[in-house]
């Protein structure tokens, strides 16, 4: 039997990006969700393409979608209320399995949970193959390499810069926000001396030169805690120590993210209050629209910086890329990616970061694709 793409949760709206891009590149992928009228209407908009209802909280339905050697494509967020059922699908089929997640508890529980079953069954998982988080992890990596085994340290940044009007509408789709609304209290990470570290969200804060001026960010948990140790490991760099990943979505408001890093844990422990927290959340993205606002994506530019430094904390490479907006850059990274796992397969099994499942050069070329390119 021939292998096949499969894309879950198709008629989202990450969903329907990587469908249009996935055709652009001329994959026929199998439209999967729950709805069948919708399905149809997206496969039709798109010259034909198959379709399968299946349901994202129900393991065996989406089970029934895959085969070993497929590829599941899985965009139905938050991942930690629906991503668990696609994994432990491709997990037991034996397929290889990208998301779109950008929910760090999520991407830790695949790497730590899925991944040794996956590596059993001859399954390769790439959690948040998106925006969140390949092109940092792209940029960390070529500044790791350039600086060679003098690093000790790797710092990655996410900036989005917008202009004019794009500061004016929603810039994230209801699925974004409701991720960030999930993982608001969740325990997040770091990696020092060989190991993952628990930390929460924003516990530490630093600025990084971007477009022409000092911009903020706030520490998270993400894919690069992961996969630039493994890089260091093949003897790039064995002296590699720390590996931090700052967000610098907040803009003027990062300090204040900073400074209530320190009431999460306190907060997340105590059941009330983190409920009524969670709710005032939920309520403020049921009001979203369920897209962001075509003006905020189209004058917005993303940007990705990864510095590697030296035991004394000397500066010793920066990489900066640059990008269009963050749902163009997902969309045509998965299809990429997804093309390119089913013509040649990728390399290794269990849970793999980006560089280990393809190689640092053919990484760069698949993103420079997608417009992830060196300023």
């Amino acid at each position: 039997m021939t292998a096949k793409i499969v894309l879950l949760g198709a008629t989202g709206y990450t969903g329907a990006r990587t469908a249009e891009a996935m055709t652009r590149r001329g994959l026929r992928p199998v439209l999967a969700g729950r709805n069948r009228e919708r399905l149809a209407t997206l496969a039709e908009r798109f010259g034909g393409l198959p379709i399968a209802t299946a349901d994202a909280t129900d393991p065996a339905s989406v089970r029934a979608l895959i085969d070993r050697g497929d590829v599941l494509v899985s965009t139905v967020g938050p991942f930690a209320q629906f991503g668990e059922a696609a994994v432990a699908a491709a997990v037991d089929a034996g397929a290889i399995y990208f998301d779109s997640t950008g929910e760090p508890p999520f991407i830790r529980r695949v790497f730590e949970q899925h991944g040794p079953a996956a590596a059993r069954t001859g399954a390769a998982l790439l959690p948040a193959f998106g925006n969140d988080y390949v092109p940092g992890t792209l940029a960390g990596a070529l500044a790791l390499t350039q600086a060679g085994v003098a690093t000790a340290a790797v710092h990655v940044g996410y900036f989005i810069i917008a202009g004019g009007a794009a500061q004016r509408g929603q810039a994230f789709s209801k699925g974004t926000l409701n991720s960030l609304v999930g993982v608001l209290l969740e325990p997040m990470y770091r990696w020092r001396d060989g190991a993952l570290q628990d930390e929460p969200a924003g516990a530490r804060y630093r600025t990084f030169y971007v477009a022409g001026k000092d911009r903020p960010g706030v520490s998270i948990g993400a894919t690069e805690q992961f996969a630039l140790p493994r890089l260091a490991a093949t003897g790039v760099a064995p002296r590699l120590r720390e590996v931090d990943v700052y967000l610098g979505w907040f803009g003027p408001i990062s300090r204040a993210v900073h400074l209530s890093s320190r009431a999460a844990p306190l907060f997340a422990k105590l059941e009330p209050v983190s409920k009524a927290l969670t709710a005032v959340g939920r309520l403020a993205v049921k009001r979203a629209a369920e897209e962001p606002n075509a003006a905020s994506l189209a004058g917005s530019t993303s940007y990705f910086v990864g510095e590697a430094f030296g035991a004394s904390g000397q500066r010793l490479a920066t990489v900066t890329l640059t990008a269009p907006d963050g749902y163009a850059i997902t969309a045509d990274l998965l299809a990429w990616g997804a093309g390119h796992a089913l013509e040649h397969g990728v390399t290794g099994l269990g849970a793999l970061d980006p560089v280990s499942a393809f190689g640092l050069d053919t990484l760069r070329a698949g993103a420079a694709e997608a417009g992830i390119v060196p300023m």
